[in-house]
């Protein structure tokens, strides 16, 4: 591509020397050809002599037949136009460029008036078809600067599509196209060291009336030079706009972006908070004044009426009692109080029954787990993030698949970034560039260095030999059968052709890299060396894939601080053979890179990943904290066993402890879980880690909680006169089963329901953590029950727990066992959290939190970042740090094209290629304005077009574009009649059934950053889609997309928020109704705790903010869990208070409070808090960032609500049931007709 001016023929001297050539209009100074320059070694391709008509060479020159006059023969046309023909493959895209840049060789070549601008400087006597001449080897061309600055302005933004790069790079030398000036450009031209140029051209450019230095008779050649907005004299077209600027049209910037949310200057969302704080503190003292008002109101008409009905509450204080007739009460009073007794007279039948049959009922619920957990010999894990991650039906999921079945999926990226910290920066003065400031790491030992480790790398075999590089790497070239040599592997060594001798040849190294980085397409240097840019795969290697580090701004590779080495191999589907072997390089890959490192010896530090480290390093950190988990558990169930034993004496010690409960109520939690995956492995459900960390922890959460309150409650109770330990285990149970049956279907129906999310983590662990829930509530309603009636046969039995038997002689008290905590709260903490003041400054806190959280909650990050997958300590952590430091341009993005598209239609080509005469909203112009705004488009480097490369191909005025990379034509040409292959990978050719353009996103750091360049590259993609389907023979159902690999991960984010408030909303749903049902139809107490559950929820995402947790999949898994751990804060208390039999709501929140209040601090909060609390020292960020952190807030957000909240909540706003128990009084006791209730 290069190739501008290879192959022109020295030109033949006029007999005069070149002092004494006369300077004026009409005069030649040299004329004809005379063989090849002797100065100049072998040309890039040997010179085609055509028959040609003199104006499709020099058309500027061509005034008509009798009126044309030159100073060159037909050879020399000839040579021209095979020189023109060159330059022509990297210009003709801009007509006018290409046309100024011919007309100066023109001018100095053909022109009549040569002898006004050329002076010629050195001829050499050669002896040319056996006749000694004199031929001309260097000369002077006078210029004038506006001609050369108006050509060079023409071309300089012509662009070569295959690259993305500008064609100005190949032709400034070290300069490359960011420093290039009109000057440079000529100094390019002219040089023979290039190995281009024929001979020496000293371009002498001059400023209008500067007569500096010009020989006496000369005048600067003064042409028109076209501007690239114009047409050319032969009829070419202006050039488009993605290579010209003036030809862009005006396209307006985007839309600025929309200002925060604000109102009077302020946060609009703090305001807002500020506003609902202020409505709600009114709003309750409004309630207090009005409530106050009301009792005062009442008890002047209970002194009037003469009502004595006066009875005192626990503190000594008066309440009224008004006495009312049975028939007062309501039918919502009666159902409420059947529902509760008709499930309480089932739930004591039941438990009589298990408590009778202790042995048989073990046995039985033995048997339906073993039956449940035989599917687990069919279980299947996933592991692959985006199976976990990305619903099938997800578009960037079916994005994927179409991508990948059209074209090969996206290649495995094993990739090293080397620094060179401490090494000082020096100077190097180049014969060829000057001086040049150069970082510590640009020198050639550590180049030396790098080349060894990347040979060692390619050469790696597996210990069976059968993974070797060549067998799975990525070969663009010769991807059929390739060898190593034909391996993509980017690095800076690949600037030499992966040779020692390359690198020790006499020139210096750095002076090589500078040039290289500056122009990475030259097939030869400027040197007399003649080495190629390009890699020895044959492609070349763009300078942001082979260092980092430097300047984006303005590049100077030298600075460049980091070494990229990177080596691509082909993907494959799981279930292909050559994904293993992929898998099984990548091994003996990170084993070399590991063993380097360890060298003392190595000079650079680094960090490095293999495709398979994200994976890899995820499960083995699972691995590692299984045993975090394991002493979780452990101290969970220590404390159980300790906390329930009843200890009344030193002496019964043995006896009173419940060990074996403990560990039973353990394995009925273990047992529910193992059901629970054994049946959805039996029915093809697969499983994942997620799974196996934290359901067990929830059902663990939930079953100790239902554990505490039926043991404590138990051991509260008093043996009736004549009562059956059997019997009074039901009794117990029918008082406790409702509640523990209404948590349980509450959260269970949550989980089913949260099924319905798209995402397939969530939606699996929704599933197993349902029937977990429900399986472990059926257990403990069975298997459990069964365990306490052995126990409590054992304890009355005085035997020891794990000594059956040894017997005590010490009996048990006869006295109810209320423990220590029962006491405590009943006598301290109850009295002073319902005091009135108390109250007051809870509503009040716990409504600031309310308001505080929702502010913070609206300003949560959304994502999660990749590093946060990862453990501590691990080394992908050091590649992503060096990653965002070093890189400066992001991943490669595609925009794919589907089927619906003609692209064998003028129109059809026209809308996607960005050539001359297409259309200037045509996809690839598109693309490209959206990088002139890399900060509002994520877009950096405009897509390549192998339309735009098909069309150059197809050119007439370029005859040659391509080398042959292998066979007996290696190096040569490769005409434009030989596609073979060509696009193969892009497209079929057969049909054109889709194909894809690539472009490069901008560096992205964060999950905030990768998912709005998904957002801004699908709102591009719609837009060409919308425009491209107006195009004559365009399907209405066509349409193009942008891919990338990181897309289907960061898609969830799009929606994640609507996601998770569907989810949330369809958990709280079931707790309210199940609430109310259970309750019979209790709305108000459903209502109340629905309102207390949602708060926490609040307050949760709230602290998420503040303690830097990200929203996402993991986090919304585990809100989801925080609705069922609410539900074991909240219903149990909202159920005893609902039932109790105290007069007013005050002494009915005490009694909850103290009673219920105590078994759930006892039962949830004691038994999550200690097991949160060691999974601190997990390995793994994620949990220790989503399962301790979060955990431990949910868990300490529910013990504050349900414990602190709730009961003041219910003090002011509880239902009045007192009725509905009257009613049952009143049933209860036939020969009594009047019943009491309590009114306020």
């Amino acid at each position: 591509m290069d190739g501008w001016m290879d192959g022109l023929k020295a030109s033949l001297s006029s007999p005069q020397a070149s002092s004494e050539v006369e300077h004026r209009a009409g005069y030649c100074a040299f004329y004809d050809e005379c063989g090849r320059n002797p100065t100049v070694g072998e040309s890039l391709i040997p010179p085609i002599v055509p028959c040609l008509n003199y104006s499709r060479v020099c058309p500027m020159l061509d005034f008509g037949e009798s009126n044309t006059y030159a100073c060159c023969s037909l050879q020399q046309i000839a040579s021209l136009e095979t020189s023109l023909t060159l330059s022509k493959a990297v210009l003709i895209r801009c007509p006018s460029c290409a046309d100024n840049f011919a007309h100066l060789y023109c001018a100095t070549t053909c022109s009549p008036n040569q002898t006004l601008t050329v002076n010629v400087t050195k001829v050499m006597n050669v002896t040319h078809l056996g006749r000694p001449r004199d031929a001309v080897v260097a000369y002077q061309a006078y210029i004038s600067s506006t001609f050369a600055e108006g050509a060079f302005q023409s071309c300089k933004n012509v662009r070569i599509p295959a690259t993305g790069g500008f064609a100005i790079a190949t032709m400034c030398g070290r300069y490359g196209s960011k420093l290039c000036t009109a000057q440079r450009w000529y100094d390019f031209q002219g040089d023979t060291s290039n190995g281009l140029a024929p001979l020496d051209i000293d371009f002498r450019l001059l400023k209008e009336n500067d007569t500096t230095g010009v020989p006496e008779g000369m005048i600067p050649y003064n042409g028109r030079a076209l501007g690239c907005n114009e047409n050319t004299t032969t009829g070419g077209m202006a050039c488009s706009c993605q290579d010209c600027l003036d030809s862009c049209p005006r396209v307006p910037p985007p839309p600025p972006l929309p200002e925060p949310f604000r109102i009077q200057g302020m946060n609009g969302f703090l305001v807002i908070s500020i506003i609902l704080l202020c409505l709600l503190i009114c709003a309750f003292v409004v309630y207090l004044i009005v409530s106050h008002y009301v009792k005062s109101k009442n008890g002047k008409n209970l002194s009037k009426t003469g009502r004595k009905g006066k009875i005192k509450d626990e503190n000594s204080n008066e309440v009224g009692q008004p006495i009312i007739n049975p028939s007062e009460v309501t039918c919502a009073d009666k159902t409420s109080m059947a529902a509760q007794a008709f499930m309480s007279r089932q739930f004591q039948r039941w438990g009589t029954l298990m408590a009778s049959y202790p042995f048989t009922v073990l046995l039985v619920a033995a048997i339906i787990v073993v039956v449940f957990s035989v599917g687990l010999k069919s279980i299947k894990l996933t592991t692959d993030p985006v199976e976990l991650w990305s619903a099938p039906n997800s578009r960037a999921r079916q994005e994927k698949d179409f991508h990948d079945k059209h074209f090969t999926p996206f290649f495995r990226t094993n990739q090293l970034i080397l620094t060179a910290p401490g090494r000082k920066g020096h100077l190097y003065d180049s014969l060829l560039f000057g001086k040049q400031n150069f970082s510590g790491l640009i020198s050639k030992s550590l180049i030396l260095e790098l080349l060894d480790l990347q040979r060692r790398i390619q050469v790696t075999k597996d210990l069976n030999r059968t993974a070797t590089l060549k067998d799975v790497c990525y070969a663009p070239l010769n991807p059929s059968n390739p060898s190593l040599t034909d391996c993509a592997v980017n690095s800076l060594p690949q600037y030499f052709q992966n040779s020692l001798d390359n690198i020790n040849l006499k020139c210096h190294t750095l002076s090589f890299f500078c040039l290289f980085s500056s122009s990475p397409l030259s097939f030869k240097d400027i040197t007399d060396l003649g080495m190629s840019c390009m890699a020895d795969y044959g492609a070349p290697v763009f300078p942001f894939l082979a260092v980092g580090g430097y300047k984006s701004q303005c590049p100077n590779y030298t600075n460049a601080e980091a070494f990229i080495l990177t080596f691509s191999l082909n993907n494959y589907l799981r279930d292909n053979p050559k994904f293993k072997v992929a898998l099984q390089w990548e091994t003996e890959f990170l084993k070399i890179v590991q063993d380097y490192q360890r060298n003392p010896k190595a000079n650079f530090t680094f960090a490095y990943m293999a495709e398979r480290s994200l994976e890899d390093e995820i499960n083995r950190t699972t691995a590692e904290d299984i045993p975090i988990f394991m002493i979780s558990y452990a101290v969970i169930f220590v404390y159980i066993a300790v906390a329930l034993g009843e200890y009344s004496s030193c002496k019964r010690l043995l006896v009173d402890s419940k060990f074996l409960v403990g560990l039973g109520g353990i394995l009925v939690v273990g047992c529910s879980v193992l059901a629970s995956m054994g049946f959805y492995s039996w029915i093809g459900i697969p499983s994942s880690l997620v799974i196996l960390q934290v359901v067990p922890f929830l059902v663990l959460a939930v079953g100790a909680d239902n554990i505490f309150i039926f043991v404590l409650e138990y051991q509260r109770d008093a043996r009736r006169l004549g009562e059956t330990r059997e019997e009074q285990i039901g009794r117990v149970l029918g008082q406790v089963a409702p509640s523990m049956l209404l948590c349980s279907l509450s959260e269970s129906v949550c989980f089913f329901l949260g099924a319905l999310s798209t995402m397939p983590a969530v939606k699996s662990f929704a599933l197993y953590a349902a029937l977990a829930v429900l399986m472990d509530f059926v257990l403990q309603m069975t298997a459990f029950v069964a365990l306490l009636s052995l126990d409590a046969r054992r304890q009355d039995n005085n035997r020891c727990e794990l000594l059956c038997c040894v017997t005590v002689s010490t009996r048990r008290p006869n006295k109810p066992n209320e423990g220590f905590l029962l006491p405590f709260m009943r006598k301290y903490y109850a009295p002073v959290l319902l005091h009135r003041f108390t109250r007051i400054i809870v509503m009040l806190v716990f409504i600031f939190m309310l308001c505080a959280s929702i502010f913070l909650m609206l300003n949560v990050k959304v994502g999660l970042d990749q590093e946060l997958a990862m453990p501590k300590g691990s080394y992908m952590l050091d590649y992503f740090q060096y990653l965002y430091k070093y890189f400066e341009v992001g991943v490669p993005v595609y925009f794919v094209t589907k089927k619906g598209y003609n692209f064998n239609t003028v129109e059809g080509m026209d809308g996607v290629c960005s050539s001359v005469g297409c259309d200037q909203f045509s996809m690839t112009q598109k693309i490209r304005y959206a990088t002139d705004y890399p900060e509002r488009s994520y877009m950096a480097i405009p897509a390549n077009s192998w339309v735009d490369d098909f069309i150059d191909w197809l050119n007439p005025g370029s005859k040659c574009c391509r080398l042959y990379t292998s066979g007996p034509n290696a190096g040569n040409f490769c005409p434009a009649n030989i596609s073979e292959t060509l696009f193969s990978a892009d497209i079929n050719l057969t049909h054109i059934l889709t194909t894809r353009f690539m472009a490069y996103h901008t560096p992205l750091t964060n999950s905030q950053e990768f998912t709005a360049a998904l957002l801004k590259a699908r709102e591009l993609a719609k837009k060409i889609t919308s425009d491209m389907r107006k195009i004559p023979g365009t399907s209405p159902d066509f349409e193009v997309f942008p891919y990338t690999i990181t897309y289907v991960f960061y898609e969830q984010y799009l929606t994640i928020v609507k996601e998770g408030l569907f989810n949330i909303s369809l958990c709280l749903l079931p707790t309210f109704v199940v609430c109310c049902l259970l309750l019979g139809l209790d709305l108000r107490s459903g209502l109340l705790n629905l309102i207390t559950i949602i708060m926490i929820v609040v307050d949760t995402v709230g602290v998420m903010t503040l303690w830097s947790i990200d929203y996402n999949a993991v986090a919304l898994i585990n809100l989801v869990t925080a609705v069922g751990i609410s539900v074991e804060f909240v219903s149990h208390m909202t159920r005893s208070f609902a039932l109790s039999t105290k007069m007013t709501r005050v002494e009915r929140a005490k009694e909850a409070t103290a009673t219920m209040g105590s078994a759930v601090f006892a039962g949830v909060a004691m038994t999550n808090l200690p097991g949160i609390l060691v999974l601190a020292f997990a390995k793994a960020q994620l949990i220790q960032i989503f399962f301790f952190r979060l955990n431990l807030v949910i868990t300490l957000l529910g013990m504050a609500h349900g414990l602190v909240f709730l009961p003041v909540l219910l003090s002011y706003f509880g239902m009045n049931i007192y009725r509905c128990v009257a009613g049952g009084r009143y049933n209860a006791l036939e020969n009594t007709t009047l019943v009491t209730f309590d009114c306020l």
